[in-house]
């Protein structure tokens, strides 16, 4: 018989820490999979406000799921090795596609059901646009720029298959994640949203730096990305554990482009201050597998039964600023 209690993996991370937030806000009992790490790093304060079940490592996940598995409902997947910059691609591998693999094939001979994060960086270069159609010829077509991009898509082709043989889960719904932001995300380092990096320049009323295009169709600062505020995310996670099964890949993003111009003016807005922006070079590294342009299609989704309005950016880097990034206690 399966329960009722869900477990986030990552949970103590950026977009899983918001995800518990909001479970347990709503009265959801709530366990995690995740490591912790340095008592300095702060990541354990992603969780401190919140009352969850049990911490669970890794490591000890199926042993745990032997034999816990049964008061589980749900599993939300977020754990994953999500830097762009990690030069180990077998660690990458082994976390995002093989615990992944796994993950699915218990949820699938348990009857629990799943939630998963998938990626923008599937789509690479975005030559081929960003349709999120999920099927087998579609996903396999996908040609990502780096080792993340490509384990997420390795697993989304798989799942797929899995579905189209009947070995799914009850529901299985992956999440290609756009260009989140928002609160409990300072652990991530260079890999934190620009809003995050920015802010003490901000705040400190100096200038901020973003990167020249080298692209003939954008101007300086004009590079755009489908910005979506954590908070939104959530929500949309709340919604599929709270409706009927909705199966397959889908974009998750606010369906819009914005540039990085206008990101950091929201942040310099929501500090009320006049924007101070220069523009640097790229790095050379960073410019063949730089994309320009991302804007998630949401109409599969939106068809699916998804249609809470997008939070503007405007209102979401506001609300970041102004109740997090700004306070003594930036965690939510």
């Amino acid at each position: 018989m399966v329960g009722s209690a869900i477990l986030v993996t990552g949970g103590a991370g950026f977009i899983g820490s918001n995800i518990v937030a909001s479970l347990t806000d709503g009265g959801r009992e709530v366990i995690v999979c995740d490591r912790l790490r340095e008592a300095a790093a702060g990541k354990w304060r992603n969780l401190a406000k919140h009352p969850i079940a049990d911490v669970v490592a890794p490591e000890a996940l199926f042993a745990w799921l032997d034999k816990n598995g049964g008061m589980l409902e749900f599993v939300i997947h977020m754990g994953a090795v999500s830097s762009t910059l990690e030069p180990d691609a077998d660690k990458i591998f082994g976390n995002n596609f093989v615990l992944s693999r796994d993950i699915f094939r218990w949820c699938a001979a348990s009857g629990v059901r799943l939630v998963y994060a998938s990626s923008a960086a599937t789509y690479g270069d975005g030559r081929l646009g960003f349709d999120d159609a999920h099927d087998l010829q579609s996903l396999a077509a996908l040609r990502p720029l780096n080792p993340y991009g490509w384990s997420k898509a390795l697993f989304d082709l798989f799942a797929a298959r899995e579905a189209a043989l009947g070995r799914a889960p009850p529901q299985w719904t992956g999440l290609k994640f756009f260009n989140v932001y928002g609160p409990n995300e300072a652990h991530k380092g260079p890999m934190r949203s620009v809003i995050s990096q920015i802010w003490p320049t901000v705040a400190a009323g100096e200038r901020v730096r973003l990167f020249r295009s080298h692209h003939v169709d954008f101007e300086d600062g004009g590079q755009m990305r489908d910005f979506i505020y954590v908070r939104d995310v959530a929500a949309c996670v709340a919604w599929l554990i709270g409706s009927a099964p909705v199966n397959g890949v889908f974009n998750l993003g606010s369906g819009r482009a914005r540039s990085f111009a206008e990101l950091a003016r929201a942040v310099f807005a929501a500090a009320g201050e006049p924007p101070r922006i220069d523009y640097i070079d790229m790095p050379e590294a960073l410019r063949d597998a730089y994309q320009y342009f991302t804007e998630a299609r949401m109409g599969r989704l939106h068809a699916a039964g998804w249609n809470a309005p997008a939070t503007s950016l405007e209102d979401g880097v506001a609300d970041y600023v102004r109740q997090y990034l700004a306070r003594p206690d930036p965690y939510l």
